[in-house]
């Protein structure tokens, strides 16, 4: 089991949260059983009467190779004015990211290849002058 480190920013801590949170976790380790570690932040950033209060959530997934960051936030998105809505996008997103990391560490995903520049052929050489002809760059000579 991969420890989980939940953060409730300017809101109350919430075992359901935790669990639905622990939860995505374990469904991201059948996707790839090698993360290290998990921290997750859950905050309200904005207590807006207009748009009221949208959620924001940051998971971080530490795994070999480089750590795979999610930061999901939508501020004029309804949507996540649940914070389970919220979670659940986020490690969606997360999900999607662990999927194509994988993938790449599998070598399932080609590598680009940047086009190479086709070779420029090299000018032909002048025709030389015939032996018998004068040259046409010789000035006359001048007795």
């Amino acid at each position: 089991m991969t420890p989980v480190q939940l953060t409730f920013r300017d809101m109350d801590s919430s075992p359901a949260l935790e669990g639905f949170v622990r939860r995505w976790m374990t469904k991201l380790e059948r996707v790839y059983p090698r993360i290290e570690r998990c921290d997750v932040t859950v905050e309200r950033p904005h207590q807006s009467h207009k748009h009221g209060q949208l959620y924001r959530v940051l998971v971080r997934l530490a795994v070999p190779g480089p750590d795979i960051v999610v930061s999901h936030e939508h501020p004029l998105d309804g949507a996540h004015e649940n914070a389970y809505v919220a979670v659940r996008d986020a490690f969606r997103a997360a999900r999607r990211q662990l999927e194509d990391h994988a993938r790449r560490l599998r070598g399932f995903v080609k590598p680009r290849v940047q086009p190479q520049a086709a070779p420029v052929p090299a000018p032909e050489p002048a025709p030389e002058p015939a032996p018998d002809e004068p040259d046409a760059e010789e000035p006359d000579a001048v007795a």
